[in-house]
This record gives structure tokens, sequence and C-alpha cells, in this order.
């Protein structure tokens, strides 16, 4: 929920889970989700600035703003046990492909840059820099010393 509202020390995570929920059943929220089988490996959070107010770095994103994106990649999830297994990667090329069914535009990610130094895979929710520069992002500036705004532009599909 961190994306979609300011998250403050008055909110549970019964609240968070339960408001969630009602944004996916109304459709109010987007994501791509990675299966193998039945289970669920991770996801990748999309959606448009409207659905997704929140960024980190905040002051210096606005900083540097000229035009909001069509599209904001702003969350991912893998499962435990499952990092560098490529789930960020495939969760990240279906959001593409759905931003792409869903009329394409201009869409900015806000990764971590991890190239050196070890983080730890609860720090990198924005997602790994790798994974957006497989996907043919460019680094448009930086937000903080390791997190950049990335864009790239989708076609319609």
């Amino acid at each position: 929920m961190g994306f979609h509202v300011k998250l403050g020390k008055d909110r549970t995570a019964a609240q968070n889970r339960d408001e969630k929920e009602q944004r996916v059943r109304e459709g109010r929220t987007h994501a791509a989700l990675v299966f193998a089988d039945d289970e669920c490996l991770g996801w990748c959070q999309f959606g448009s600035p409207e659905e997704l107010p929140e960024v980190k770095s905040r002051r210096l994103y606005e900083k540097g703003l000229t035009t909001l994106p069509q599209w904001r990649i702003t969350c991912f999830f893998t499962g435990k046990g499952l990092r560098g297994r490529g789930v960020a990667d495939a969760a990240l090329g279906g959001a593409l492909a759905e931003i792409a069914r869903l009329g394409g535009g201009t869409v900015e990610g806000y990764p971590e840059e991890t190239d050196d130094r070890t983080v730890s895979g609860s720090f990198l929710h924005t997602g790994p820099m790798a994974a957006f520069e497989n996907h043919g992002f460019t680094r448009t500036r930086p937000i903080s010393p390791h997190r950049w705004v990335v864009t790239r532009t989708v076609a319609p599909a």
C-alpha cells in the first residue's frame, strides 16, 4: 500500500491487506504475477501516477520532474528462497506486456543500483537495476545515492 497512500504509524498491517484486497476486487490496482504451476513466485506492481501517487525520495524526484509518465512500476516481490532466479525479470516483462495491452506509453521505474555493494533482498522492493536495463529502460536521473528514475516508452499492443 506504500505506493498507493502515504503510510503512517496509525495504519495496521491488517488495514493495508484489507485495503489492497478491496483495490484488487474493484480493479484499482495492477500487478503482473509470476507462477510456476499453481505457485505464485512473485509479482511486479504497476499503475498510473493517479493509482500510485507515492514515490520514494519524493523531494529529489519532484526536483527533476518535467512530465509525469503514463505508468509507474513501483514494487516487486519475490518469494523467499527464489531471489536471483529471474522472478523479478519475468514479472517486469509481464508488466510491460500488460502496459502494452492497455495502450502503452511512457513508463517509469525507480530501481536500486546494487553493482558496487551487497544489498538485502528486502531493500530491493523497487526492483534491481539489472532487470530494468534488461528490458530496455534508460537511467534518467538519480533520486538517492543508489536509486534512479529509469524510463522507457512502450508501444501499444
